[in-house]
């Protein structure tokens, strides 16, 4: 039997969700085929932790653990960290150098696609409509002429380097940029300052089953506040998922070609989701990748796994046999 380290925790905004994450996943993955591991990373803390034990530290000079005096060492990872360092590519660049296989994007897919900038740009490269928006530096003069003219408001402004909404605000007027911008520096050394687009709001599973590339469906997420951050997306009763989405065929269709595209083009691995908004004119324009996306009784993957009639445990079997693949 396959040993899996399962890894959670981390060190954003997303840790709490990393952990309900990893819960849901280590519940589902098949015991008939693998022996799972929690581990617990936090700073420089990598931990297992036995029942009715103390934690044991990772040794990550092989990835390892000591227990009762046996060395147990590990046959593949599967990465459930969202945002830093399970999501930006940090990880599997670990993994990579000692070369232990893994779930999901490699380093290069999981760096460009967290960025959400330079993710633009590539996505924009591949044909594929993205909304107008300004980069900026820690540091950097931020002319709020220049803002208003090129993005106008309401519009938003987001960290470049963080997920789940996290370092992101919708600004209404002028009054409230500086606020915002301080805010998502809070996250990290560069923001963007994106043209607010109007529409609905689906997000699209796109992945490798049974040995191809597809996407799993479309959902639209009805919000309940302003718009879909943190709160929303984690708290019960404040968003409705409609899977499927109920959107023409020929816009649906669109999606799916646009989501497999990015996945092709970007290199990614195991399941990703792609956000867009459609406009009035039903024109889907790419909001962001998400290659780590939540695997909570609330996300939307497990939601369209589910709907599609495709069982979880044998999704993540398949993502894990992925992983050897490589």
């Amino acid at each position: 039997m396959k040993r899996i380290a399962l890894m959670t925790g981390g060190n954003s905004g997303e840790y709490e969700i990393s952990l309900l994450t990893a819960e849901n996943i280590f519940k589902m993955i098949d015991r008939n085929l693998y022996e799972p591991y929690l581990i617990h990373l936090k700073g420089n803390d990598w931990t297992y932790t036995p029942e009715g034990g103390a934690p044991v530290e990772v040794n990550r000079n092989d990835f390892s653990i000591t227990l009762n005096g046996e060395k147990i060492t590990f046959d593949a990872v599967f990465i459930a960290i969202h945002g830093n360092p399970g999501e930006n590519g940090r990880l599997e660049g670990y993994f990579d150098m000692i070369g232990m296989p893994y779930t999901g994007c490699d380093m290069l897919s999981s760096a460009l696609t967290f960025n959400k900038f330079y993710c633009n740009l590539v996505v924009k490269s591949l044909g594929i409509p993205v909304s107008p928006s300004l980069h900026y530096f820690k540091g950097d003069i931020i002319d709020h002429q220049k803002v208003a003219d090129f993005c106008g408001y309401p519009c938003f402004v987001k960290s470049c380097n963080s997920g789940s909404s996290v370092g992101v605000t919708k600004v209404h007027n002028e009054s409230e940029l500086d606020s915002a911008i301080e805010e998502a520096f809070r996250y990290d050394r560069q923001l963007m300052i994106e043209k607010m687009l109007h529409g609905r709001e689906v997000t699209c599973g796109v992945g490798r089953i049974n040995g191809k590339v597809q996407a799993l469906a479309v959902t639209e997420i009805v919000t309940k506040t302003e718009f879909y951050d943190y709160t929303c997306k984690y708290s019960d009763g404040l968003h409705d998922l409609i899977t499927p989405a109920d959107i023409p065929a020929e816009t649906r269709d669109t999606i799916f070609n646009y989501s497999e595209k990015i996945f092709k083009e970007m290199g990614c691995g195991g399941i990703v989701r792609v956000d867009f908004i459609i406009s009035p004119d039903g024109v889907p324009f790419f909001l962001e990748v998400n290659t780590i996306p939540g695997q909570t009784a609330l996300s939307i993957i497990p939601n369209q796994i589910q709907t599609l009639g495709m069982n979880l445990t044998d999704v993540y079997s398949q993502l894990i046999e992925e992983a050897f693949s490589r």
